[in-house]
């Protein structure tokens, strides 16, 4: 049976890798979006509350899970931040997997990943695009963000894999620091390249 070529797409924080998932969308490209899928899972009647409430108890409600208390039980706490990973994880997997499934004639599926790299989500792709800006950009997208502060933008850099390296382990770099015109361009060059890989699809 014939699957998809499976493109990764990630980036740093205010790079603008929602903007171009929806580019692939909007050109017919099936995409899997990592975060969404975890909101779903986790809000209200998710399959993931009960085994999130028994690890962390008093953090979910009619609502779903309420973000503030069990961000403040893992932040900052490896081994807890460990333990609610392995309750999701194998739950947004499974979730791939089925997505992979019910797109099986496509030629090309995206993963929207934003922690590809950091946490090592790279099994299963064919190739990973890095969406990229120059950093002045970045920072002026992401302090326009209500509630950021330049500390706040400091401790997320902290945490996520330096650009350059980013770029560096990429197969393909999409470029948003262009006119939009012309990164839906690249991105459409993108698809046609990844599609004529596949073509037993």
């Amino acid at each position: 049976m014939s699957r998809p070529f499976v493109l990764g797409l990630t980036g740093s924080i205010g790079m603008g890798k929602s903007a171009v998932a929806q580019m692939m969308r909007e050109a017919g490209v099936p995409v899997f979006d990592a975060d969404a899928q975890v909101h779903r899972l986790q809000g209200p009647g998710g399959a993931l509350l009960p085994a999130i409430e028994a690890a962390f108890p008093g953090t979910t409600g009619p609502n779903g899970v309420d973000r503030g208390k069990l961000g403040a039980l893992v932040f900052g706490d490896p081994a807890a931040l460990a333990r609610l990973e392995r309750i999701v994880h194998p739950a947004v997997a499974a979730a791939r997997e089925s997505f992979l499934i019910e797109h099986a004639g496509e030629r090309l599926v995206v993963f929207d990943i934003p922690l590809l790299f950091e946490k090592g989500h790279g099994a299963g792709l064919d190739a990973v695009a890095v969406v990229s800006a120059p950093a002045a950009v970045q920072r002026a997208r992401v302090l326009a963000r209500s509630g950021m502060t330049a500390e706040k933008f400091a401790q997320i850099l902290a945490l996520q894999v330096p650009d350059a390296e980013k770029r560096a382990r990429a197969d393909h770099i999409i470029d948003t620091g262009l006119p939009l015109d012309e990164t839906r361009a690249m991105v459409n060059d993108l698809i046609g390249q990844l599609g004529e890989k596949n073509p037993s699809a």
